[in-house]
């Protein structure tokens, strides 16, 4: 399965996102029915809807980040499934609203998708020992879980990985250390073509801090 990753030399990446426009144009050129093809528009405003007033550290809306995590899977990962490509787009939806449920989400778009939805859902107020707690079961969740919601979490990282140069990270080497200790392990012992090339390129964009 050819991979590569997308280089936009006159863009910075973080001002960079997948328009909805885009995103159909991407999906009608893999042949899915109209019927898929909607389905993922409609993830796609459902999380735009909830990250509306977000911003990230770098004052881009936050909406950006899941819509290139979705761009990731389809361009770079080849990886166009609709559960797949919902979840991506909604991956940090049920942390960030405060009336959507799994059970929306499934009703919406699938049991698939809302299983990878909440894989990728952590209680990000938690503080203290118990956010160290919390980090603990979340990582060993994700070791338990789908290869789908392993891709799904490494393409995040990857995502805010080529962010940190615009200053997403109060500490960008810390949010390095710990995706190398806690995440990298997600692909160990995997012949997933897709997770190698994820951590490859994370380890590509790591070089660029640590050398």
């Amino acid at each position: 399965m050819p991979f590569s990753s997308v280089h936009l030399p006159h863009e910075r990446y973080n001002e960079t996102f997948l328009s909805r426009e885009d995103l159909e144009m991407l999906l009608r050129e893999r042949n899915l029915a109209a019927i898929q093809i909607n389905k993922c528009v409609d993830a796609y405003e459902m999380a735009e809807s909830v990250h509306e007033y977000q911003k990230r550290p770098d004052n881009t809306p936050y909406f950006w980040h899941p819509s290139r995590v979705a761009k990731i899977c389809i361009i770079e990962l080849n990886q166009y499934d609709v559960s797949v490509v919902c979840a991506a787009l909604l991956h940090d939806a049920l942390e960030d609203s405060h009336v959507l449920t799994p059970e929306i989400i499934e009703l919406n778009f699938g049991s698939y998708t809302s299983y990878l939805v909440q894989k990728l859902t952590k209680d990000i107020k938690a503080e203290g020992v118990i956010k160290e707690w919390v980090e603990k079961e979340y990582v060993e969740r994700l070791m338990l879980s789908s290869e789908d919601a392993r891709m799904l979490k490494l393409a995040d990282r990857l995502d805010t990985f080529r962010c940190l140069e615009f200053n997403v990270k109060k500490n960008p080497i810390k949010y390095i250390m710990e995706t190398k200790e806690h995440y990298f392990p997600l692909a160990q012992g995997s012949d997933s073509p897709r997770l190698k090339y994820l951590i490859k390129e994370l380890q590509k964009e790591q070089n660029k801090f640590l050398g």
